[in-house]
């Protein structure tokens, strides 16, 4: 282990999403523990949908998560990634060499022109690769072709190049996480190994990039497993170390089926943006799968120290919002107050809720102290702090009407004006205010509370009225009350 390397090898073909975050995080945690290498790698040879832009999505979410990879073929500048299309002329090479000894075939076979093969196929990999795959002995017929033949049907038209599998016995995989796993070569069936655009497929670039690139141990998701025979006999065939393979069990919705856009937020950026901690998420993705006893809640530090895959289960694991909500709740409640402002704060900012008088952060971080047990979020936390500052409230019309009625129209005009003329601003000094109003006009304190908290927050609900009045401050709270004065409706003459 002490030469241990690894990989996170995503396609470029959409967001950074959970299993693909997952897989990225147990590499980093493996080679974080045995202090080995984790290399990242952008498999972009799929030209039709690789898209630079979800290119930089990838990054940035690693990023925000935190997992930094060690290098890349940059000298002197800053570390990788890999990318695949830098190396397509080493596919060719490669796949030149199986061809003079035999094990590849030239075939002119168009993708999906089943007229020219054996039996019928069993259709596409779990890669989504589009070539033709043949089970239980069945081959191309241009397996059969001579050089000759060959030759002439080069002339004429465009060709693939498709491995020889072998034909009898079984390849035998240890999984790091499966044991013993065994595979019928007769149900491999010979596969595409460059496309006729002289593109190589996933398993031969795979295979070829994780020779090059010396890795060590290969920690994917389950669905790669079917691809696991063929690598190796492709490890085998160019007589290259074939390396550990572990395959993490899936990852499935509550209703027990693959974890998918139908189940909500599945992308790294859907998580950020909804209020999401990186450092909640990195605890949540590391206990998909993987336990240590009874523990729940572990820092990054933790992690890297306990991980080990021993600890990782063979069974698909649920994903749970409910479980993920609990856990981003904790982390903002460990983070404290002041780090959580600093980060709400970038979320007022974009908001433009924030002045300069108003970002003092010994301010925020009282705010946040107040609605961090209320909070579950980020976004959240940023949203019920609304009121706090100077801009438009969001209005329950409801609870105006059923507490905004004309007999409070007076009390309320009083209490801004009292607040406003108040001496020693503080939460004590606040409640004598509201208390001694209250006495004044023959009402209990609540009767004077409720509507004045709908007059400053704009509804029923919030932290306690004289804290959420001290944040305010005079001249804000002031002018709320006043101005909910105005909007209520005057009883007509002669009433």
């Amino acid at each position: 282990m002490s030469n241990l390397r690894v990989r996170f090898a995503p396609s470029p073909t959409g967001f950074l999403h959970i299993g693909g975050a997952r897989t990225a995080l147990f590499n980093w945690l493996l080679a974080r523990h045995w202090g080995g290498t984790f290399i990242l790698r952008i498999e972009d040879t799929d030209q039709l949908r690789s898209v630079p832009a979800y290119t930089a999505a990838i990054l940035d979410a690693l990023r925000w998560l935190g997992l930094d990879w060690d290098e890349g073929p940059e000298v002197g500048g800053p570390c990788g990634p890999y990318y695949q299309t830098q190396r397509i002329e080493s596919y060719r090479v490669a796949a030149e060499r199986l061809l003079s000894k035999g094990l590849a075939y030239h075939c002119f076979c168009q993708t999906r022109d089943r007229a020219h093969l054996a039996a019928a196929p069993i259709g596409n990999d779990d890669t989504g690769e589009p070539e033709t795959e043949m089970p239980e002995r069945a081959a191309c017929r241009c397996n059969l072709l001579d050089r000759n033949e060959v030759r002439q049907h080069q002339a004429k038209n465009s060709y693939a190049i498709r491995f020889r599998a072998p034909r009898e016995g079984e390849t035998r995989l240890t999984d790091l996480i499966h044991g013993s796993v065994i595979f019928r070569n007769q149900e491999i069936g010979d596969f595409i190994i460059l496309r006729a655009d002289g593109i190589a497929t996933y398993n031969f670039a795979a295979t070829l990039d994780d020779a090059a690139m010396q890795v060590s141990h290969v920690l994917r998701g389950d669905d790669h497993l079917s691809n696991t025979p063929k690598q190796i006999m492709l490890y085998q065939a160019l007589e290259l170390p074939v390396p550990f393979f572990g395959h993490l069990p899936m990852i499935l919705g509550p209703d027990k089926k693959r974890l998918s856009k139908r189940h909500g937020a599945v992308s790294i950026q859907q998580f950020r943006e909804d209020g999401y901690l990186p450092e909640a998420l990195i605890n949540y993705l590391a206990r998909l799968g993987w336990s240590h006893g009874d523990q729940e809640v572990f820092s990054r530090e933790e992690l890297v120290i306990l991980f080990d895959l021993g600890g990782v289960g063979k069974s698909p694991c649920v994903f749970d919002y409910a479980k993920l909500e609990w856990l981003n709740a904790e982390w903002m409640r460990r983070l404290g107050a002041s780090e959580m402002s600093r980060r709400a704060s970038i979320l007022w900012e974009q908001r433009s809720w924030l002045d300069c008088q108003q970002a003092a952060l010994p301010r925020l971080a009282a705010i946040t102290t107040m609605l961090l047990e209320r909070s579950r979020t980020l976004v959240q936390l940023a949203d019920k702090a609304r009121y706090f500052f100077d801009i438009p409230l969001e209005r329950d019309t409801a609870a105006e009407t059923q507490l905004l009625v004309p007999a409070i129209r007076p009390i309320l005009i009083e209490l801004a004006d009292r607040l406003e003329a108040l001496t020693d601003w503080s939460v004590p000094e606040i409640e004598r205010i509201f208390r001694e109003l209250a006495a004044c006009h023959g009402r209990k304190a609540g009767d004077v509370i409720q509507p004045a908290r709908v007059a400053l927050t704009g509804g029923k609900v919030s932290p306690g009225m004289f804290e959420v009045v001290c944040l305010l401050g005079s001249q804000l709270a002031a002018r709320r009350l006043r101005q909910a004065g105005e909007r209520i409706a005057q009883p007509a003459k002669g009433r």
